[in-house]
C-alpha cells in the first residue's frame, strides 16, 4: 500500500470580483495534479479558498451599500460555483473570515511577537491598496506601484512591525541548499536579487481600518491582510490545534501560485515559517500568466474571459485540455478563442475522438462489439503492445516534477501512435482474409486495451472525457476505484461487450474570419458595438521601384527562436514533415516540406527560427501555426536556419 502523501494548494483568491479564466488555470492544474496523485495511490489534501480582508473590500463594500461580510458571502458563492462547473473536487476550502483560521492566524502573530520578532512602531510610506502592498519610495516606478502599475498611497498609522530582515541570510541559504524550494529556477533568480538588495522590516498591522483579524494584543489593530491570508496553508493542515493532522500534512508539497505573488510566498511566508520554527513547504511554483492577445488579463483593461461563458459554448473538458496542454507550465501563455477551437479540434476531435469512433466501429462490424481474444501477433502488434507499457510510471515521473504539457502530450502520442497503428495493420484487410482472423482479434483486442489505458490516463486531466469512454468501452468496473497499477497492458477481459456511443468531440467548425483580440470572446460576450479598426490595405499595395521593403514592413513578421521538440511524417505526403515546437510561450505545430532533406530524428532539439505570427493554415489536412526559415542552394539542396542551443526558445530575431 502507498503510504506517500501529496498536499497542494492554490493561492486563495481575493473576491473583489468574479474569477477569470487566469484563476481557472492555477485551480485547473492544481485539481489535475491532486487527482493523478490520487490515481497514483497517494494520499492527496488539495486546498484553495478565498481571501476575505482587507481594507480594498471594506472600500468595495460600503460603496456597494452592503457589510464586508455580506459582500464576500456572495462573491465566494461564485468561486464554489465555477469550480464545480470545471470538475474541480478540493479537499479544503479555507475562507479567511472562518473562526479556525482567524483562530491560527492570532496564534501565529501571537508566538512570533512573544518570540521578540514584533514590535510597535510606526508607519510612514507607500501603500497600494488593489495589491495590499506596503512599498519604500525605492521601489516605486515613477511613484507608482511597481506591481500594478497604479497610483500608491501615503500612509502614516502607528503599526505593528515584523523582523524579516532579521532572517534574510537564513532564508538565503535554505534557497541556495534547496534547489526545488523556488521553481522555475527564473523565479528563484529574481526572489534571490530581491532578497539581496536588502529587507525592510514589514509592517503586518493597521489601524485605518477594521475589516480584518485583530491584533491579539491589541484590538485596535488588525493584521495585514498578507500575514492573514499566507497562514490559510496552516489552517487547512490543522494549526494550531490539530496536532496530529499537522504531522500528517505540514510541510506542503507544492503551492501553485501565479509569478505576481512570489514574493510573498518565497519571502514573507517561509520567514514567518522560520520564526514559528516549522518545516518551510517544499516547493513554490510560480507559473505564467495567460495573457489576452499577448497582453494581461485585468478587469480595468476590459479583456478578461469569463470561463462560464466559455463552459457554456465549449464544454468542460476542452477548456481544461487547453489549458494544460497549450501552455508550457512556468512560463506565460496565450488564450485565444480560435487557439481554444483549433486546439479541440486537433487533439480531442482528430486524435483522440477519432481513435475511439474508428476502433469501436470495427469492433462492431468485425465481432459485433465484443473484445476478442487476442491470438496470432506480428512483430508490429508486439512493437505497439511494447510503445503503449510503462507509460504510466513514465508519466508519474513527470507529473511529480510538475511537466504537465509534457505528460499530455505523452498521452498524445499514444493516441497517435494508435491511430497509425490502424493504418499499418488495416483491420478491413485482414477481415477479408479468413485466415487473418487471428490476426485482426488481435489488432482490435490491443486498439480497445489501448482506449482503455487512455481512459485511465486522461481521466485525471480530463474527468468527463475519461468516464465518456469508460462507458463506452462498456467496463464493468468502477472507474473511480481504478489506480495507476491498472495502466498495465493486458487487464481487458475478452468478451467484454462495448457500447458505442456518439462522438466525445463533434469538430467545431472554425471560420474563416474567427476574430482575435477583444472580439475573440465567447459568442454570449460578443460585442454588440462594432470595433474601431484601421482601413484595410489595398489588395496589392504597390512596392517600390528598387524593390525595397520599409523597417515597418519587416516589422510585420515576428521571427523567433523555436525549440523542435517532436517530429514525424506526415502521413500520405513524402515531402512533409509534422513538428511539435516550443516557441518560448507555449507549443505549437509546424508542417514543412523538408522531409526530403531532413530525416526527422534529426530534427529534434534543434534550435530554429520560424514565423510565428502567421496566419494558421492546413496541409494534408494537419495544422501548421507558423513558418520556418531555410536556405537553398541552386542546384534544390535546403538547410534550416539555426540557432545555438545557448538561445532559448522564443528569443525574438532583430
Amino acid at each position: 500500500m502507498n503510504t506517500e502523501r501529496f498536499y497542494i494548494s492554490t493561492p486563495i483568491y481575493y473576491p473583489s470580483d468574479r474569477l477569470h479564466i487566469g484563476h481557472a488555470y492555477t485551480t485547473v492544474v492544481a485539481d489535475s495534479l491532486a487527482r493523478w496523485h490520487k490515481f497514483a495511490g497517494r494520499k492527496v489534501l488539495f486546498v484553495t479558498g478565498s481571501d476575505e480582508h482587507g481594507q480594498k473590500i471594506e472600500r468595495i463594500a460600503k460603496a456597494k451599500g452592503v457589510q464586508p461580510q455580506e459582500y464576500v458571502d456572495a462573491i465566494v458563492s461564485t468561486f464554489k460555483q465555477l469550480w464545480k462547473r470545471l470538475n474541480v473536487e478540493y479537499d479544503d476550502f479555507v475562507r479567511t473570515t472562518e473562526p479556525r483560521h482567524h483562530k491560527a492566524v492570532q496564534t501565529v502573530f501571537q508566538k512570533i511577537y512573544e518570540k521578540g520578532d514584533i514590535y510597535k512602531s510606526t508607519y510612514k510610506g507607500w501603500y497600494c491598496t488593489p495589491c495590499e502592498t506596503f512599498w519604500v519610495e525605492t521601489k516605486l516606478q515613477d511613484g507608482n506601484c511597481p506591481d500594478c502599475g497604479r497610483p500608491v498611497e501615503l500612509v502614516e498609522e502607528e503599526s505593528y512591525f515584523f523582523k524579516i530582515s532579521k532572517y534574510a541570510d537564513r532564508l538565503l541559504k535554505h534557497i541556495e541548499e534547496n534547489p526545488d524550494f523556488i521553481r522555475p529556477e527564473s523565479r528563484r533568480n529574481e526572489m534571490v536579487s530581491f532578497v539581496k538588495s536588502g529587507l525592510e522590516d514589514l509592517c503586518v498591522s493597521r489601524t485605518t481600518f477594521d475589516w480584518g483579524i485583530p491584533v491579539p494584543i491589541d484590538e485596535r489593530h488588525v493584521i495585514y491582510v498578507w500575514f492573514d491570508a499566507l497562514t490559510n496553508y496552516l489552517t487547512a493542515a490543522g494549526y494550531p490545534d490539530d496536532h496530529a493532522r499537522l504531522a500528517e500534512w505540514w510541510p506542503a508539497d507544492v503551492h501553485l501560485v501565479g509569478k505576481e505573488i512570489m514574493r510573498f510566498h518565497t519571502i514573507i511566508w517561509p520567514i514567518i515559517l522560520m520564526a514559528l520554527d516549522l518545516p518551510l513547504p517544499k516547493t513554490v511554483f510560480g507559473h505564467g500568466w495567460l495573457l489576452f492577445d499577448n497582453d494581461k488579463m485585468s478587469k480595468s483593461k476590459g479583456n478578461v474571459v469569463d470561463p462560464n461563458l466559455l463552459i457554456d459554448e465549449f464544454g468542460v473538458d476542452p477548456i481544461r485540455y487547453f489549458l494544460m496542454r497549450e501552455v508550457s507550465f512556468g512560463q506565460d501563455g496565450n488564450f485565444s478563442r480560435r487557439a481554444l477551437i483549433e486546439r479541440t479540434n486537433a487533439d480531442l476531435a482528430n486524435d483522440l475522438g477519432n481513435l475511439l469512433n474508428r476502433s469501436l466501429a470495427m469492433l462492431n462490424k468485425y465481432f459485433n462489439g465484443v473484445v476478442p481474444e487476442p491470438k496470432d501477433a506480428t512483430d508490429l502488434d508486439r512493437e505497439f503492445v511494447q510503445s503503449v507499457g510503462g507509460l504510466g510510471a513514465e508519466l508519474d515521473s513527470l507529473l511529480k516534477d510538475l511537466h504537465l504539457n509534457e505528460a499530455l502530450a505523452k498521452i498524445w502520442q499514444l493516441i497517435g501512435r494508435a491511430n497509425k497503428h490502424i493504418d499499418q495493420r488495416a483491420p478491413w484487410a485482414l477481415a477479408k482474409d479468413e485466415a487473418s482472423q487471428g490476426e485482426l482479434a488481435t489488432v482490435m483486442y490491443n486498439l480497445v486495451e489501448t482506449l482503455r489505458i487512455v481512459a485511465l490516463l486522461v481521466t485525471p486531466f480530463l474527468p468527463e472525457t475519461g468516464a465518456k469512454i469508460w462507458a463506452q468501452l462498456g467496463i464493468s468496473e468502477s472507474l473511480t476505484e481504478q489506480t495507476l497499477a491498472d495502466t498495465e497492458f493486458g487487464r481487458l477481459k475478452p468478451a467484454t461487450v462495448t457500447k458505442k456511443g456518439d462522438p466525445i468531440f463533434p469538430r467545431i467548425e472554425l471560420k474563416v474570419d474567427e476574430p482575435e483580440g477583444e472580439e475573440a470572446q465567447p459568442a454570449a460576450e460578443a460585442k454588440k458595438t462594432a470595433v474601431s479598426q484601421a482601413p484595410a490595405a489595398p489588395a496589392a499595395e504597390a512596392q517600390s521601384e528598387d524593390g525595397l521593403i520599409t523597417i515597418d514592413d519587416f516589422f510585420k513578421c515576428e521571427l523567433v527562436v523555436a525549440e523542435v521538440l517532436e517530429a514525424e511524417p506526415v502521413k500520405g505526403a513524402d515531402r512533409l514533415l509534422k513538428l511539435q515546437i516550443d516557441v518560448g510561450d507555449g507549443r505549437r505545430q509546424i508542417v514543412a516540406g523538408i522531409a526530403k532533406h531532413y530525416k526527422p530524428e534529426e530534427l529534434v532539439g534543434r534550435r530554429i527560427i520560424v514565423v510565428k505570427n502567421l496566419k494558421p493554415a492546413k496541409l494534408r489536412g494537419e495544422l501548421s501555426q507558423g513558418m520556418l526559415l531555410a536556405a537553398s542552394t541552386p542546384d534544390g539542396k535546403l538547410e534550416l536556419v539555426s540557432v545555438s542551443a545557448n538561445m532559448p526558445a522564443g528569443s525574438r530575431v532583430k
